[in-house]
């Protein structure tokens, strides 16, 4: 390899990419503007349900559930209907996720201290965010009724009753259970994915559709010098990323690294060779620069939002998807990150993620260079 030659290949990119704008709106804006969006508006917290109530009892009794399920972070009660008409009206537009009704002989049959029932109608059209709301209105209805009977035990002259298994739950990595520690690492590996491999799929596949692909041939720069000095540049400007996504995640999200930064860096950097790898295969083998951007689009950026663990779990998923999962560079990415922002792992438990995404990027060097090859360079 020709250090000159490899100079001059990686000159001629970088003056490319100062002049096309769009490459360098690619590179920088989305990724900023993906951050922030995702940061923000992805969310898989659920807190401040909306829920309505219809009271028939209008007794302080139902009046103190209602005082106490508004008290909670997890609820706010936005009206108190006349009717089930109403609280139906309001499920059907959108108004409400909750609807309670509590019957008008509630004060009657707990001051009988007899079982009594109240409906919960759930608005479950998300079945994911009703799964989550139902676990937490049961959570209170549990709560409150231990609440009762330690009232009911009092006024009786009895002891407390302590349940025989009393479970102590320590949560662990993400003891806040914020959502965004979690979306916040998973979403540079999309990041690095749209800057490698979306970048350089049009890099080989502009120099056929310009025509200098000829001259290139014609000049004494060997495949290996050319790939890597297209790729230095695009490389350099996802590590920037990489280091813009980390600040910005915890100026404006809190979301610290808890794990080695070196570490970091080096799986960055690894994950970041596969992406351009794959970026340049896609375009030796399309030569076609609208061709690439859609296959680009397809089979890296997609996969990297659905298939890696990062917003839908891979374990839910059918056993075929699970398969497909397996060659989904962002999988073991995801899994570092996680490990290094959250778990605070080092390379000891890390290296197996890291090894395959190592395999990917010889494998993908590989078939670049002897597609290159075959092209007379």
């Amino acid at each position: 390899m020709n250090f000159n030659r490899l100079k001059a290949v990686i000159r001629k990119e970088f003056y490319h990419l100062i002049r096309d704008y769009r490459s360098l709106y690619l590179a920088f804006a989305v990724p900023l503007l993906l951050i922030i969006l995702f940061g923000y508006a992805l969310s898989l917290d659920v807190d401040n349900v909306e829920t309505v109530f219809v009271d028939y009892d209008k007794t302080e009794f139902s009046r103190d559930f209602i005082r106490n399920l508004d008290a909670s972070s997890y609820f706010h009660v936005a009206e108190i209907l006349p009717g089930i008409k109403d609280a139906v009206d309001y499920l059907d537009h959108d108004r409400a996720k909750l609807a309670i009704v509590i019957p008008p002989d509630f004060k009657k049959k707990m001051g009988a201290d007899r079982e009594t029932q109240m409906q919960i109608i759930i608005e479950g059209s998300d079945p994911t965010f009703g799964i989550i709301v139902r676990g937490y209105i049961t959570s209170f209805v549990e709560k409150y009724n231990r609440k009762l009977l330690l009232e009911f035990l009092n006024r009786h002259g009895q002891e407390k009753i302590n349940p025989p298994v009393e479970g102590r739950i320590r949560i662990w990595f993400n003891e806040d259970m914020e959502s965004r520690n979690f979306i916040i690492p998973g979403i540079i590996a999309v990041i690095i994915m749209i800057v490698g491999a979306l970048l350089t799929s049009l890099v080989i596949a502009r120099e056929y559709e310009n025509g200098t692909m000829e001259t290139i041939k014609s000049l004494p720069v060997k495949a290996e010098e050319l790939l890597l000095g297209k790729a230095i540049p695009y490389f350099f400007i996802g590590l920037t990323d990489v280091l813009i996504s980390i600040l910005l995640g915890q100026l404006l999200f809190g979301v610290v690294m808890k794990g080695n930064f070196w570490l970091m860096i080096l799986a960055s950097s690894l994950y970041l060779s596969v992406a351009l790898s794959l970026g340049f295969l896609i375009s030796n083998i399309t030569k076609s620069q609208l061709l690439a951007n859609q296959i680009a689009i397809m089979t890296t950026y997609l996969p990297s939002l659905l298939l890696s663990n990062f917003v839908f779990p891979i374990i839910n998923m059918p056993k075929i998807i699970q398969v497909i999962t397996l060659v989904v560079p962002a999988r073991y990415f995801i899994d570092i990150l996680l490990g290094i922002y959250l778990r605070n792992l080092g390379l000891v438990y890390l290296w197996p993620s890291m090894l395959v995404l190592m395999i990917m990027f010889v494998v993908l060097a590989f078939f670049n260079y002897r597609m290159l090859k075959r092209e007379g360079l």
